[in-house]
């Protein structure tokens, strides 16, 4: 993702209406005390859809101020998330083509060239009379039904070049339009009908259906008892037969020393 920085011109303030800060009171008021910084992304979104579209650094502030967050923690979220748009968008759309692998193997190029051609040629820049402006997005979670763009808070799906530059005409007469699929389609079902269940008497009233449950396990069975170790076996000797078999120690008579004969005293 490139690098995404406010705009340039700034305007002087910002505030909410009186119908948004009570909407902004009520919402932070969801949060714990102390957690009130969680609302930062929804109080950013309707600064943003207040100021046609585009969210400004006093708008960034403002919401700031409301959550006691540091400047530089709201311009992290503001710059970080895609959905925030940093410089003022056309007034009456912004296309956000989805040009990720499915979208780009199902014409995203080519709805990209209709951007170019009625719009500006370049992303991030404003059409002539400054109601539409477009740019390049990942992916807006509508694969299924690729190629397709998102304008504001709505997806237009399943276009084609023809349709999606009709789509454009539409919006710039300020005609009503429909978002979601823009052929046949109903939302995401298979193109061209369906395919399985479509057996009409599978869903008739008649028919009855009776709720069959398995059986419930066996109980397991109780284990079988364990044989307890017989308890072992102290043989008994008679004191008298134990006293017979203990051989008698042998006590070895010592002899007396023999005494040394007294030297003889020698005479004078």
């Amino acid at each position: 993702m490139s690098v995404r920085r406010l705009d340039a011109n700034q305007p002087a303030s910002f505030a909410f209406t009186a119908e948004n800060l009570a909407w902004a009171k009520k919402t932070i008021g969801q949060y714990p005390a102390g957690k009130q910084a969680s609302a930062i992304i929804a109080l950013l979104w309707r600064a943003q859809e207040q100021n046609a579209g585009w969210l400004t650094k006093p708008a960034m502030e403002y919401v700031g101020r409301m959550l006691d967050m540091a400047f530089i923690r709201v311009y992290e979220v503001a710059t970080f998330y895609t959905m925030f748009q940093l410089s003022p968008v056309g007034k009456k759309a912004h296309v956000q083509v989805c040009g990720t692998t499915p979208c780009m193997l199902r014409g995203a190029e080519d709805l990209k060239k209709v951007c170019q051609s009625k719009i500006h040629h370049d992303a991030h820049n404003l059409s002539a009379d400054g109601n539409f402006s477009w740019e390049e997005v990942e992916c807006l979670g509508a694969c299924v039904n690729a190629p397709m763009v998102q304008i504001f808070k709505d997806t237009y799906e399943d276009l084609t070049p023809v349709t999606f530059e009709k789509l454009l005409d539409d919006i710039a007469a300020g005609k009503a339009v429909k978002s979601g699929p823009q052929n046949s389609r109903h939302l995401s079902a298979p193109e061209g009908g369906l395919t399985s269940l479509i057996d009409k008497s599978l869903y008739a009233k008649e028919r009855a259906y009776k709720r069959v449950e398995a059986p419930p396990p066996a109980p397991p069975a109780a284990p079988a008892p364990v044989a307890s170790a017989p308890a072992p076996v102290t043989k008994v000797v008679p004191v008298e037969r134990a006293v017979a078999k203990t051989p008698a120690k042998k006590v070895s008579a010592k002899k007396p020393a023999a005494k040394k004969p007294a030297p003889a005293k020698k005479k004078k």
